[in-house]
């Protein structure tokens, strides 16, 4: 079981269902072989909230599509695995998708996949590891590499 906190502080609403989320974290997770229960929590912001966070934590002076913040897991801790914090810009989302609805919102699951992925422990630092983890959106979004 995944337990999913959502928070919208953009200025842009309604382009995600809660329970579309759910159930994609549920099949990554399983997909993973997460065999404990999980919690992630997801905020959506606007360009300028996610270009602060992206000078503070990775010295990069622009706004980025997602990030995320793993947690690494507490020994001894009751309760789910806290896998940690995916913050994805709608304000982005809606700029690259030149604001088109049905893509928008495709954009938005493939960013969660890949913010869930990171958390999970995957990377893309190297050819390999980039190839990898688009294999992996693909076969989690059900879409070809390339659109992953």
């Amino acid at each position: 079981m995944v337990h999913l906190a959502i928070q919208n502080q953009s200025t842009i609403k309604r382009l995600y269902k809660r329970a579309t989320l759910q159930n994609l974290a549920e099949t990554i997770c399983q997909g993973e072989e997460l065999q404990e229960d999980a919690e992630l929590s997801v905020l959506f912001c606007d360009d300028p909230f996610i270009k602060e966070l992206n000078h503070q934590y990775r010295n990069k002076n622009q706004a980025t599509d997602v990030l995320s913040f793993e947690q690494e897991p507490t020994p001894g801790l009751e309760g789910p695995r806290v896998l940690g914090d995916i913050v994805i810009s709608l304000e982005t989302i809606q700029r690259r998708c030149q604001q088109q609805r049905s893509v928008m919102t495709a954009e938005l699951k493939l960013l969660f996949c890949h913010g869930l992925l990171h958390l999970l422990g995957h990377d893309h630092a190297s050819k390999k590891d980039k190839e990898h983890m688009q294999q992996l959106q693909a076969h989690y979004l059900g879409c070809t590499p390339e659109a992953a």
